[in-house]
């Protein structure tokens, strides 16, 4: 069984037991959290389509948070001297979904 869930503004497909790395979320480490923007559901080929969303939830607990690898931006304006070198690091929580209902 899978879902399409909504998680800070991004959509997932999750399964029971999947770890994945979503935006930061505003929990601590160890809390459950509860996802109702279900947008489908699918078991063994029974897909159910929301119109926007389901009345399904997705459980989650929270297993820490890390930061992403660096990204370096670089700007330049060639002949006029300019350039700025600028890093940003995403930070991301990495959830455990626990079950689909």
């Amino acid at each position: 069984m899978f879902a399409i869930v909504k998680i800070a503004g991004q959509q997932f497909k999750v399964e029971e037991n999947q770890e994945i790395f979503v935006h930061q979320l505003d929990a601590a480490e160890g809390d459950k959290v509860t996802f109702e923007d279900v947008l489908l559901t699918s078991n063994d080929g029974d897909v159910a389509l929301g119109t926007p969303t389901l009345s399904a939830t997705v459980n989650a607990t929270v297993i820490g948070h890390q930061k992403g690898d660096k990204v370096i931006v670089f700007k330049k304006k060639r002949r006029k001297g300019y350039k700025v070198k600028n890093g940003h690091r995403q930070s991301f929580t990495k959830i455990k979904i626990d079950s689909i209902a």
